[in-house]
């Protein structure tokens, strides 16, 4: 009777890696904890002073042994604070200005939650590998659109008004001035309404294929009191209406088309003549060696369950995925018939791309 060998393991590396299967399998825990803190205000109430258990129980209306669990994860994790003289648990400035504000640059639970919708079409998906067919971005759960807004809002707060539009050419004083703006792909309008906000003079037009979206996004523009100022409608991006845009924006959504050099041309066909296109996209090297890193591995693992699928289940399916680069970026735009593209701005999770006619 002959045995398989046992290969020679060298043991450092061996417990260097179930070392990183514990964080791993602790973080995808650890999502779900995220989840539940947000949605019941844990880390609000915690932001606000510290507490016991039961004070928090008693404050957020929740039940105390529940809390118990949760409280303890979160101190394990980083996420909470813990004062053992105290019996207390807090949250620090940092933490609270990730997980507690959501007005804040770097809000954080957003993620998570998308995380957790995406994870929930994990059985469809496994089987796309098998046959190839898509997912349509509509077919996913409502955490997915939830968390998708909430995630790359807080990298617009951050980022869209104060360095991304003044990296682009003449644009913030068109803005400024009152120019006609389309947000193509807007999901539930947060790129939208934080322009709106800053550019008053300015129309903006919001444009998705996801009706449920767009009605998030009129909600919201209610809401926060500049709905007279855009105009959200169904729309998909190879065909949305009107001409002669100033400006003309795409956030974190190219690569999910399935046609995207169709889109490219819609686009350069909408602009005025001396308009401009700003493009948004994942932040990603040409290379794939050069994208073997924590942020390389965030966004292939959402574009395997997201981008890739959305875009098969479209016309011509490219597939560009959320890691495609600035070559593959430009040749897109280029064959459009763009004549002019440059990266304008860059933040460690977004590239920013200028075309013009």
């Amino acid at each position: 009777m002959s045995t398989a060998p046992v290969p020679a393991l060298d043991m450092d590396k061996l417990h260097a890696f179930v070392g990183r299967f514990v964080s791993d399998l602790g973080a995808a825990g650890h999502t779900g904890m995220v989840v539940i803190g947000e949605r019941l205000g844990l880390y609000k109430a915690l932001a606000a002073e510290p507490m016991t258990s039961s004070e928090l129980a008693a404050k957020t209306k929740t039940d105390e042994r529940y809390l118990r669990e949760w409280l303890a994860s979160q101190a394990a994790g980083g996420y909470v604070t813990y004062d053992e003289k105290t019996k207390r648990f807090s949250l620090s400035p940092e933490q609270a200005f990730t997980l507690a504000d959501e007005n804040s640059p770097a809000y954080l639970p957003g993620a998570f939650e998308l995380a957790l919708g995406s994870l929930a079409a994990v059985p469809r998906i496994t089987e796309s590998f098998r046959t190839g067919a898509g997912m349509g971005w509509y077919e996913h759960s409502q955490g997915v659109f939830d968390g998708c807004e909430k995630f790359f809002r807080s990298g617009y707060v951050g980022n869209l008004v104060s360095s991304w539009i003044p990296a682009l050419a003449g644009v913030k004083e068109k803005l400024e001035r009152g120019a006609k703006v389309a947000d193509v792909g807007c999901g539930k309008g947060a790129s939208t309404i934080l322009m709106a906000k800053a550019f008053p003079k300015s129309r903006f037009y919001g444009f998705d294929y996801h009706e449920k979206s767009i009605e998030g996004a009129r909600e919201a523009a209610k809401r926060q009191g500049v709905a007279e100022h855009i105009n959200f409608e169904i729309a998909p991006a190879k065909s949305y209406p009107g001409k002669d845009y100033d400006f003309v924006t795409v956030f974190d959504c190219l690569h999910d088309m399935g046609d995207p050099v169709g889109a490219a041309k819609h686009v350069r066909e909408s602009l005025a003549q001396d308009g401009t296109w700003m493009i948004v996209e994942p932040f990603a090297n040409d290379d794939l060696k050069d994208n073997l890193n924590p942020v390389g591995r965030l966004y292939y693992s959402f574009s395997t369950l997201l981008c890739t699928p959305c875009s098969r289940s479209q016309e011509v399916g490219l597939c560009l995925g959320a890691q495609a680069g600035e070559a593959r970026i430009r040749e897109v735009v280029t064959s459009a018939g763009f004549s002019r593209f440059r990266r304008a701005t860059e933040t460690p999770f977004n590239i920013v791309y200028e075309a013009r006619p």
